[in-house]
């Protein structure tokens, strides 16, 4: 589970995909860019199931797209176009719902297999080198929509990193459903570390490769030494971490406890101090008390957790957590704002400690950047998009440095 999104592209000729949830969707949603690069009167939703407001906002969206755009297909794909097709296939605004699983297959949308036109131009690349998840946690219904977890091969990876390279692409992301499950369905099952060398080995002119959202518990050795001592992979690791309690971790049926994460992340900031550290983290859960919620607030500053991507919880359907006893809609709504607020606070703290040391800044294309530990810097006027520049921020400003 990652932070959630919104983003929209749209192709030469017109068609619009709108893009909703992980880094995964947004991966995808470029990848189905460049197969309706030649369609005008389409609107493509990529939906997203991971909670209630997910779905809402998914929705949301379709509404608004057929406000915008009255006479275009508008067709729906994504999570929830599986685990909530019923519901969606009736709104009047959807002409039509293509399956999760082959949203990427050129025939679903009546392509030719060969269309595949240069992808945008983009300061980052977000590859997906892994879909699907074969775990079960009680509160999760992605595996519903996403199937059971498959990888790309090296080879695949190596020649989609070269595809997004020789476009300009200058940081590339990997990422995935469950991305530390990468290479369990290939051949001699490869870790996940062995990949990330290999991308580093092919491609030595890369700056900067980073990771998406990780199982803690599946750092295989090579991924541990590569984040602790190899300059070009980003001090940045982001935990599918969900709470700070024993007891929930377990009703959660997560396969890791507090001091898995809590061993993981020491162990990475003895070696590489300047690491900053992201988490999901779930607010009331079912059967969460106080001294629970109390333990998730802690996990935040034990950690010094700054990248926090909080999630009230909401039943989803088929899934065991939905049976559990839940806790009333306003506590967990409380609980979700004060975990925000703790991540706010050290957040800020970190910033802060930012001030006044020279950072390499990826510049973007809206005025801003991001250094290697992912804070938000602003670039000087004419920066161009894709160049990487040193920059000392003197001050904070809403969250940006400047």
């Amino acid at each position: 589970m990652g932070r959630f999104r919104v983003s929209s592209a749209t192709t030469p000729n017109g068609a619009e995909i709108i893009s909703l949830g992980c880094r995964l969707n947004i991966a995808e949603s470029e990848q189905m860019r460049t197969m309706l690069a030649d369609e005008s009167d389409v609107v493509v939703i990529n939906s997203c199931a991971v909670t209630s407001e997910a779905v809402r906002q998914t929705r949301q969206a379709i509404r608004k797209a057929r406000r915008a755009r009255p006479d275009a297909r508008l067709l729906v794909t994504g999570c929830a176009a599986d685990i909530e097709r019923e519901q969606l296939a009736e709104m009047p605004e959807v002409d039509g719902l293509v399956a999760n699983t082959a949203k990427l297959d050129p025939r679903a949308w009546n392509v030719p297999a060969s269309t595949r036109p240069a992808p945008a131009a983009r300061t980052r690349a977000f590859i997906a080198v892994q879909n699907g998840c074969d775990h079960a946690c009680t509160f999760c219904v992605i595996p519903q929509g996403r199937g059971k977890s498959r990888s790309l091969t090296i080879d695949q990876v190596l020649r989609e990193v070269e595809r997004h390279r020789a476009y300009g692409a200058r940081e590339v992301v990997l990422t995935g459903v469950d991305v530390t499950s990468w290479g369990y369905d290939l051949p001699d099952t490869p870790s996940l570390g062995k990949l990330v060398r290999a991308v580093l080995d092919r491609f030595s002119d890369l700056p900067r490769l980073r990771m998406s959202s990780l199982d803690g518990i599946e750092v295989d050795p090579e991924l541990f030494e590569l984040f602790a001592s190899e300059p070009r992979i980003m001090p940045h690791i982001h935990l599918s971490l969900q709470h700070g309690h024993d007891l929930i971790l377990k009703r959660m049926k997560r396969r890791h406890l507090r001091g898995d994460a809590v061993d993981l992340v020491r162990a990475l900031q003895e070696r590489r101090p300047v690491i900053a550290v992201g988490a999901d983290l779930i607010a009331g859960f079912p059967t969460e008390t106080a001294e629970h919620h109390q333990s998730n607030l802690s996990i935040i500053r034990q950690l010094d957790i700054v990248h926090g991507h909080i999630f009230p919880y909401s039943p989803r359907p088929d899934t065991p957590a939905a049976r559990m006893p839940q806790l009333d809609k306003k506590v967990i709504k409380e609980r979700a704002a004060e975990l925000r607020e703790a991540v706010s606070d050290v957040r800020q703290n970190w910033l802060q400690r930012c001030v006044g040391l020279p950072h390499d800044v990826l510049a973007e294309r809206d005025g801003s950047g991001y250094t290697p530990a992912f804070a938000r810097v602003a670039v000087p006027d004419g920066t161009a998009p894709g160049s990487i520049v040193t920059i000392t921020p003197r001050t904070v400003e809403k969250g940006l440095l400047t």
